[in-house]
């Protein structure tokens, strides 16, 4: 059982996103930080650097065509995902958000907005730690500050992902996330995101002190707990006070739950491009 909830932590949804593979148009590697980073091109506007969950870097399925119709979406594959091949380093947020900002100067962009679900709202929050001034706006879609955050049995089960590395990756490389991506160690890369996964993080006290405009998403059934919601979303600023009859006194930030939708569908809920559209809508008119 815990086996199976890390697996679906980790590629949410993936029989959804299976029938959902989209073509990737403009092709690209950067070669940064020692990484052959892949990364495509969808649209046109204001860059939104889309960063997938844990296994399948086709987390978003049809939403990331729909989030192209408002806006520029440069769809990264992480280190070890996808068309990204692996290197001999360590998979850590911190790590690969640098990458994420080597990417954002390599592409000349200055400032980009940044989104990321689940493994990828890990990364996007460290680009927005570490490296504030190519960040411009925040979503962080089903994200945890803390490694208490998940639930105690979705911890528990990230503890093992290691040991039981052999028996997923085969399960993964048969599957059709595996025939789509057949060049992905699959074993090694349970091994690399478990030895990242059980290792106890808190990131309250950088997110405390973070000026980036940041909108939090939530399932209403998530793997974050609703508790740790609450943290987050007042670590950012948010749940102090009444905002006031004409809202003058709301906080800056930006918190949605999203009903009835799990850990392992909202990345491709429909009304997840609806909630960003709401949040980047300024930001889109301007840059139009």
């Amino acid at each position: 059982m815990k086996t199976a909830m890390a697996t679906a932590v980790l590629t949410a949804a993936l029989p959804m996103q299976a029938k959902k593979t989209l073509a990737a148009p403009n092709e690209h590697f950067a070669d940064v930080n020692g990484q052959h980073l892949f990364y495509s091109i969808h649209g046109t506007g204001k860059p939104l650097i889309l960063l997938h969950g844990g296994i399948d870097p086709d987390s978003f399925g049809s939403n990331l065509a729909e989030l192209a119709k408002r806006q520029q979406v440069i769809a990264v594959h992480l280190q070890a995902h996808g068309r990204t091949p692996d290197s001999e380093r360590p998979l850590r947020s911190e790590t690969m958000g640098d990458d994420v900002a080597a990417l954002i100067s390599y592409l000349n962009l200055g400032k980009a907005d940044v989104m990321g679900y689940s493994l990828g709202s890990s990364v996007a929050l460290q680009t927005a730690i570490r490296h504030p001034n190519v960040v411009d706006r925040l979503v962080l879609v089903s994200a945890a500050m803390k490694q208490d955050g998940f639930y105690p049995e979705v911890v528990a089960a990230f503890k093992q992902l290691e040991a039981n590395a052999a028996m997923l990756g085969a399960s993964v490389k048969a599957s059709p996330l595996g025939q789509a991506y057949p060049n992905v160690d699959w074993i090694k890369l349970f091994k690399k995101v478990g030895d990242m996964t059980k290792r106890p993080f808190d990131w309250s006290a950088d997110v405390a002190k973070l000026h980036t405009r940041t909108l939090l998403v939530f399932a209403d059934a998530d793997a974050i707990r609703p508790e740790h919601m609450v943290e987050l979303w007042k670590a950012l600023g948010g749940g102090q006070r009444d905002a006031g009859t004409d809202g003058s006194l709301r906080p800056a930030n930006e918190l949605a739950i999203v009903p009835n939708a799990t850990h392992y569908t909202l990345p491709v809920d429909p009304m997840l491009p609806e909630i960003v559209e709401r949040f980047l809508g300024a930001a889109w008119k301007a840059a139009g």
